[in-house]
């Protein structure tokens, strides 16, 4: 009898998990085991990574400071006004740029300020490809038209910005051909800031009363019959043929 106790508490001790007990947990008279399987129940599902988050970091070596950010705001400004005075009477924001479209499907319906005007434009404005930077218009050899649209909008461009020049001339006192008169000299101003900016246009909506006809219209249908006519096309095509050959035997 002895034996068959000893052996089922050796089986018993054997394959059950060991209680085992912290000073604490003695004196609380709860094994540790039953914490663990507290923790288990509590735990996240799925494969995920588990909490362990690193806060205790140096943060102050990582802080970056802008107190200088003032004084780099006053240097700025002086250094345009300095600028504007070297660069009298020019256009402070630099000389005139083309209307161009964006690159890719993306960005193609909007209109940017471009490198420089084309040869083929500065043609049509009857303006020089030489004299173009003297008077302040960019100018990229490289660029070409590949729409007619462009080139009448750029072309127009220029010859507004040509109505508006002001051309001083290079020695006071001493006019040549192309010089402004010195009634225009003694009221031009220099320009600050963007001139003669660029802006998309934008989109009208026309508004059209509804009538019957319009409430009546299946619009899904339409778009599924015509879809279903561009798929049979080739066939409707290829069968008309066969059938005309067919009349003509």
């Amino acid at each position: 009898m002895l034996g068959l106790l000893f052996a089922l508490g050796f089986i018993s001790l054997k394959f059950s998990p060991p209680l085992l007990f912290s000073a604490r947990e003695k004196q609380r008279g709860r094994p540790r085991r039953e914490e663990n399987l507290r923790f288990k129940q509590i735990m996240v599902k799925h494969n995920n990574v588990v909490p362990n988050g690193h806060f205790k970091k140096h943060w102050q070596n990582y802080v970056k400071t802008w107190f200088n950010q003032p004084a780099r705001k006053t240097r700025r400004r002086i250094a345009r006004q300095k600028k504007a005075v070297k660069i009298f009477p020019r256009p402070t924001s630099g000389p005139l740029r083309p209307i161009v479209h964006g690159q890719t499907l993306k960005y193609n319906m909007k209109v940017r300020a471009g490198r420089g005007f084309s040869l083929e434009e500065l043609k049509a404005a009857g303006i020089s490809k030489k004299l173009a930077p003297t008077i302040g218009i960019a100018v990229d050899h490289r660029r070409k038209n590949r729409s007619l649209e462009s080139l009448q909008a750029n072309v127009q461009r220029l010859k507004t910005y040509k109505a508006k020049l002001v051309v001083f001339p290079r020695r006071a006192g001493k006019f040549k051909a192309g010089d402004s008169a010195l009634e225009e000299l003694a009221t031009a101003t220099q320009v600050q800031g963007p001139y003669m900016s660029i802006e998309g246009e934008k989109p009208s909506v026309d508004l059209v009363k509804l009538n019957e006809e319009l409430k009546s219209f299946k619009a899904y249908g339409k778009l599924r019959i015509e879809r279903m006519n561009k798929r049979h096309l080739g066939a409707r095509l290829k069968k008309a043929a066969e059938a005309e050959k067919e009349d003509k035997k």
